[in-house]
């Protein structure tokens, strides 16, 4: 008897294997051995699971629909990169499944179970970190799909990202000729590309201008702004705080602010701030804030256009496109009154 509580992870368990192999063989998929399949379509009759959405797709073929898969829907960045995406998918008349997987390696691996479960026609994909266990070559082979915004390193698929590097690298140099020597930084952990580029180009700027690198002064959290805050005072209270501070996202810079009225220092005066991603409210706030301005929107769009054009042409060398980001000086990051 078919019982409608029972799911593909539960078979999975049952069968001993990944969610990942199940979907494959009640997808009909290769790469899965005769013993394997035995097993999965054997936990499948005794758990009672009809996959009927499955066998949907595999009578009327693979869906117009394509997955996104992002860390946070609330961050500003990926709000305006998922607009885009839908906005190109909507054009070509291709729906978006959106998952939010709050920077959880574990809901990553559900929700890429459930859409390659589903037959999407393509998935986007921004990961928690650098490596992931589903994504493999077979995996890659068998699905269009591409990385947006941080890259994966033990597999080769199409990404769209920014140049961290450079771009952090231009913006704390910018810093450095305000007249700072001490300058923190507040970035993603190193087990995510952006935030190890972005520390690469913090690093690089303080080379370039004699200026050794104090891991004290390094800090490398999630990418949250309660994270942000608590590292922005960690650096403030140190018995030698930097005079700037610099921060990989804008949700650490939120933080950082946070920290920073709690402190009553004044900006730029006391403490200079510049960071990357354009605020809601930059504008609106006084200082206002010295940003990385990363064009958001063109990311999510040129994310969509290369998973549509992979969609139609599954055969041929993996792209990697660099976008640039532009350095908007504001007030937050003036002349440092020790260098006037």
């Amino acid at each position: 008897m078919h019982d409608s509580s029972i799911n593909i992870s539960d078979v999975a368990k049952h069968a001993g294997v990944s969610t990942a192999t199940v979907s494959r063989v009640l997808s009909d998929k290769r790469h899965v051995s005769e013993a394997t399949r035995q097993k999965v379509w054997k936990a499948v009759e005794e758990l009672g699971y009809r996959p009927n959405r499955v066998a949907r797709r595999l009578r009327v073929g693979r869906a117009d629909v394509i997955g996104l898969v992002i860390p946070d829907i609330l961050n500003p960045f990926f709000t305006v990169a998922s607009r885009a995406i839908q906005d190109v998918a909507q054009e070509a008349d291709f729906s978006v499944i959106l998952c939010n997987t709050d920077e959880d390696p574990k809901k990553e691996e559900k929700y890429l179970a459930l859409l390659e479960d589903e037959a999407v026609a393509g998935i986007i994909f921004c990961p928690a970190q650098e490596t992931n266990q589903m994504v493999t070559d077979t995996f890659i082979k068998e699905m269009p799909f591409v990385t947006l915004d941080r890259r994966l390193t033990n597999v080769e698929t199409d990404h769209v990202l920014l140049d961290n590097v450079n771009a952090a690298r231009e913006i704390v140099t910018h810093l450095i000729e305000q007249g700072h020597r001490r300058i923190g930084a507040i970035t993603g952990k190193m087990t995510v590309t952006t935030g190890r580029e972005r520390q690469e180009g913090y690093k690089q700027a303080l080379l370039d201008h004699g200026i050794e690198y104090e891991p004290a002064l390094a800090k490398k959290v999630i990418p949250k702004i309660d994270q942000g805050r608590k590292a922005a005072l960690e650096l403030m209270n140190q018995p030698n705080p930097p005079t700037a501070i610099f921060t990989g996202s804008n949700l650490l810079t939120i933080g950082l602010l946070h920290a920073i009225q709690e402190t009553s220092l004044a900006i730029p005066d006391d403490i200079a701030i510049a960071g990357f991603d354009e605020l809601p409210f930059n504008s609106l706030a006084l200082p206002w804030i010295t940003t990385i301005q990363q064009p958001n929107y063109e990311l999510g769009k040129v994310a969509a256009e290369l998973l549509l054009e992979r969609i139609r042409n599954p055969i041929g060398a993996k792209r990697q496109i660099l976008l640039r980001g532009e350095m908007i000086v504001r007030q937050s990051s003036m002349r440092h009154k020790a260098a006037l």
